[in-house]
Order: C-alpha cells, then sequence, then structure tokens
C-alpha cells in the first residue's frame, strides 16, 4: 500500500457504505438473483481500514462471490452495470473483476477491458494481461492506439507506461522502451488532450530510466504540429526541471540565460504550516537580442532528520526581449498532502532558469 493510498481519507470514501448500497441496488436491476445481502455484508467487513485500492478490488472480488454465474454470463451482466455506476473510479472494479478471474479467456477478457475503459479506465487491470504475455498484449494494445474512441487510444498509452502511479511496474517495458515504441508513435499527434497527456506521462516515465532514447525519439519528430509540440514539452519536463540542454533545445530555451536576478523574496518570511507564501522577483535581460526561458523554482524541504530534499516546480516558460525586464510571482500554499510531509525550520527557496540556480532566499515554517 503506497503512502498516499493510506492518507488520503476522502479519496477512498468514494467507496463508502452509500456507495456499496448503489452499487447492490444497480446490480439487482441488471441481474434479479444477485444476492445483494452477501455482498453488502462481505464488502462492508473491516472497510475502514482498507485503502481506496484495496476496496476497489474488494469490491469486485465481492461481485464475483455474490454472482451464481460462469465467467462469461458474469461480463454480461457486467456489462450492462457499467452505464449505470455513478462514478468513473467505481466502474474500475470491473476491469479488476476481469484481470482476477479472466486470465484464461485472453480474448474475451481484453475485450472486455476495451468496453469497460470508456466508462472508467482500465489502465490498471491490462498491465496484468501484459505482465503475463506482453507480445500478445502489447499487439492488440497497437491495434487499440488507432482506435475511433479516445478512451481506448489512452488505454493502449496508460496501460503500457513502464511506471503508472498505483500500479506495479511493467519491468520489460522498462528495459526496453522500444517494445512500446509503435503505441507512442500512434499517438504523437493526437487530437485528444486526454490521449496527449498519457504519452506524454508515458514519456516522462521513461526518461527516469532512458533519457537519451527518448530525445532522440522526439529530435525526430515534425514538432511543427502542435499536438505532437505539446506532448514533446510535456514529456521533458522531468529532464527540462534537471537542466538538461537537449531537452531545453527542444522547446527553445538552451544556452546560458543572460539575466540578472533582482529583488528575490518570498512572503511572509516565517510561516505556520497552512499558511501561503508568495515568491517574486524580476528577470532583467542583460543583453540586446531576445531570449527564450524556463523558469522553474526548487523548494529545499527538511526533512525529518534535519537533511533536506529539493523539490523543482514549473514556474513559467516565456520570451524576454532585449534590455526587457519580467516580472515574475507565484503563490504556493504550504500544507500537507497525501505525498509531502512538512517539518519545522528553514527552507531554502532558488530560481532556475534554463536549469541553472541564478538566485536564492528562503522562509521558516515555524512550529
Amino acid at each position: 500500500m503506497t503512502a498516499a493510498e493510506q492518507s488520503a481519507p476522502a479519496l477512498k470514501e468514494i467507496f463508502n457504505a452509500e456507495r456499496l448500497k448503489h452499487i447492490a441496488t444497480e446490480m439487482t436491476a441488471v441481474y434479479p438473483g444477485f444476492n445483494a445481502k452477501a455482498f453488502l455484508k462481505r464488502a462492508n467487513d473491516g472497510l475502514a481500514d482498507l485503502s481506496i485500492m484495496q476496496r476497489m478490488a474488494r469490491v469486485s472480488e465481492c461481485l464475483h462471490a455474490a454472482l451464481p454465474l460462469g465467467y462469461d454470463e458474469s461480463l454480461e451482466v457486467l456489462r450492462a452495470l457499467a452505464p449505470r455506476l455513478n462514478s468513473g473510479f467505481v466502474s474500475i472494479s470491473l476491469p479488476h473483476y476481469v484481470a482476477t478471474y479472466g486470465a484464461h479467456e485472453f480474448e474475451r477478457s481484453m475485450e472486455a477491458l476495451k468496453y469497460f475503459t470508456a466508462f472508467g479506465s482500465a489502465e490498471f487491470a491490462v498491465r496484468y494481461f501484459l505482465r503475463s504475455d506482453l507480445k500478445r498484449s502489447l499487439a492488440l494494445m497497437q491495434e487499440w492506439s488507432q482506435d475511433e474512441n479516445e478512451h481506448v487510444r489512452r488505454l493502449a498509452s496508460e496501460g503500457s507506461r513502464p511506471r503508472l502511479p498505483w500500479s506495479f511496474r511493467l519491468e520489460q517495458v522498462q528495459a526496453d522502451p522500444t517494445l512500446a515504441a509503435t503505441i507512442l508513435d500512434n499517438l504523437k499527434a493526437d487530437e485528444s488532450l486526454y490521449v496527449r497527456k498519457s504519452v506524454a506521462n508515458h514519456l516522462n516515465d521513461i526518461t527516469k530510466d532512458h533519457p537519451e532514447w527518448v530525445l532522440d525519439l522526439i529530435e525526430g519528430w515534425a514538432l511543427d504540429n502542435k499536438h505532437t509540440a505539446w506532448i514533446a514539452k510535456h514529456a521533458l519536463r522531468s529532464l527540462i526541471k534537471r537542466g538538461n540542454q537537449r531537452a531545453l533545445a527542444i522547446i527553445g530555451a538552451s544556452g546560458k540565460a543572460e539575466v540578472e536576478i533582482v529583488g528575490v523574496q518570498v512572503e511572509p518570511a516565517v510561516i505556520r504550516l497552512g499558511e501561503k507564501i508568495t515568491l517574486s522577483f524580476n528577470v532583467k535581460s542583460t543583453v540586446a537580442e531576445s531570449q527564450r526561458l524556463v523558469i522553474d523554482y526548487a523548494i529545499d524541504y527538511v526533512k525529518a532528520n534535519g537533511s533536506s530534499s529539493a523539490k523543482v516546480f514549473k514556474l513559467k516558460a516565456l520570451t524576454l526581449p532585449g534590455n526587457a525586464t519580467e516580472f515574475v510571482s507565484r503563490g504556493q500554499q504550504i500544507k500537507e498532502l497525501t505525498t509531502r510531509k512538512h517539518y519545522v525550520g528553514v527552507h531554502a527557496v532558488h530560481i532556475l532558469i534554463n536549469g541553472e540556480r541564478l538566485a536564492s532566499t528562503s522562509f521558516e515554517i515555524l512550529p
């Protein structure tokens, strides 16, 4: 169980007692022989202690236990149930059912995932088939990447991500990104933002292990296409934050920024947890020519042992005219997150332009 799953009580309440009653009611409507009483008793048992993903799995397990049907007949009932559910995330229980009980029927199960993904997503479930039969699954997902339905095209990219959050890693794809390269190539100019976000995230995953492969790939793309250019920019975000010069060159912001940072400050400089800080500064050009700049900032978060760990945040990209000055400001609330715990102490803040640290300041969190 991830820290995010454990620390997200509001999110896991998607699967609360009321939602379980809704599932039971709709199941009974599509299949009167459904044992709603047994489903609710089993599904509610120990519910409070389960994470969101454990609750999702619990629903599919309890559906299976309360349905007196074989796999094929159960799929037909679940197909009828899918459009009646009132939550996209709850619908993910249906692909999980397929992954758990349908491994023996590859073609029928993959067709079911293709159907169910439009109601929520089958991105987690399809990975079980990729893990057990990678070649066959990827071949089918390459077909999905050219489907007319954007949900199916996104499933091809999202399901084959090497490092999909809240799921296990696809180690073979992580080791060899060429395995899913055809899927990415088919989607590199997709008109759907929903699909493009997935392609960018897939490529950003790959940059963690094979940055040069991603850079080589994107440098070969026709970036005059606005959709392809959008994917490239977002796919390279981690490399850009680290100041990778090839990545910066692709988005037109390579080379040393000929600027100086004036008046950098964080206000207020002393806060308590939950309060908001505002970072502001001026970027002043020192040359006559215009420059393409990528501006980020990093916060050195204090850790429990007193050391620090930097987190880089995207701020803005701009073209700065020669001898011009641009005022930059960004507010951020310093609050507990599912992925970050804050500790008292002085937190350094750094201004990064084209990957180079040019100025620093700080703020302090009090007890």
